[in-house]
């Protein structure tokens, strides 16, 4: 197959559980014939889920992302504590209390909101320079430092009282440890909990409808590799910036470096510190504002 170096943009991937968002990435490579490649968002082996991988010029993308709410639907159980708060660790103790779903409700309401959260040890935080997942692995336990974040929403989905098991839905910044709340829900209820499974349905801005398999790459690959269908613009991940729209005159001073007057282009928002910049040949790339000039300064640009 020929190798493939003109693709430019978004393919979001739908993570398969076993891979780390690396391991995507380096079974693309292969898939795609090409190295520029990036990804938003970090997801945990045993997670599945929406995975934007930033393909060519577009892979500056992947540095500058929004701070984009993340959507994830959870499975857990009640009644268990392991070392990494998950299935996949190893059991620590366990309760049999009874927990209602009344009193699961209750629970879940108190991490609702902006919380503190303490990072768990089996996670790709550094202290001084060391892995907590590293040191978890040697039996090393280092206090962490309380984080703040915050859970937009959380709502529970399913729950079997007699298995006290179920599922939840959670909206919740960057840097949310879904399966340390879990097990912080668990610990309020008195029994303790872990997480059973795990399903990112919204990242920057891509849902799971934009998604693509693995599968469904390595089927394109083999029939001759045209992956257009499944290229996004990378315009599509800065659709929240007002826009700027530049003539034909305007946007080749602009590729040259030119700093731009502000109030002799033609722009959605009349104040604003960033735009989207579009010339007549479509989305070129951001730009901040310089104030005291008043000027339209790159930021990036993606061409």
């Amino acid at each position: 197959m020929a190798v493939v170096n003109e693709l430019n943009g978004i393919i979001c991937v739908n993570k398969p559980a076993g891979f780390t968002s690396f391991d995507v990435i380096a079974k693309m490579r292969g898939i795609l014939k090409m190295r520029r490649l990036g990804h938003g968002g970090t997801l945990d082996p045993m997670a599945t889920g929406v995975l934007p991988v930033f393909a060519g010029s577009a892979a500056k993308a992947s540095e500058m992302l929004p701070d984009h709410d993340k959507v994830y639907e959870a499975g857990f159980q009640l009644g268990i504590v392991t070392d990494t708060q998950d299935s996949a660790g190893k059991v620590i103790s366990g309760s049999d209390i009874p927990v209602s779903r009344n009193a699961l409700e209750k629970a879940a309401e108190r991490f609702k909101g902006d919380i503190m959260q303490i990072p768990p040890m089996y996670s790709a935080v550094s202290v001084n320079g060391k892995r907590l997942y590293e040191l978890a692995r040697q039996g090393v336990i280092v206090e962490r430092k309380p984080r703040p974040i915050t859970v937009y929403r959380l709502d529970i989905l399913e729950y079997d009282e007699e298995k006290r098991s179920g599922r939840l839905e959670i909206a919740c910044s960057k840097g949310t440890y879904i399966r340390t709340l879990i097990n912080d829900i668990g610990e309020a209820l008195g029994c303790g909990g872990i997480m059973t499974s795990l399903v990112r349905t919204a990242a920057c801005g891509f849902f799971l409808s934009d998604c693509v398999t693995l599968e469904q790459l390595q089927q394109e690959a083999d029939r001759g590799g045209d992956f257009s269908s499944f290229l996004l613009p990378v315009a599509e991940v800065f659709g929240y910036l007002p826009k700027v729209r530049l003539s034909e005159a305007q946007e080749k001073m602009y590729r040259n470096g030119v700093r731009l007057d502000i109030d002799r282009v033609n722009k959605e928002v009349e104040n604003s510190e960033r735009y989207a910049v579009y010339g007549v040949s479509g989305f070129i790339g951001t730009a901040v504002i310089i104030p005291s000039e008043r000027l339209l300064r790159v930021e990036k640009n993606f061409f």
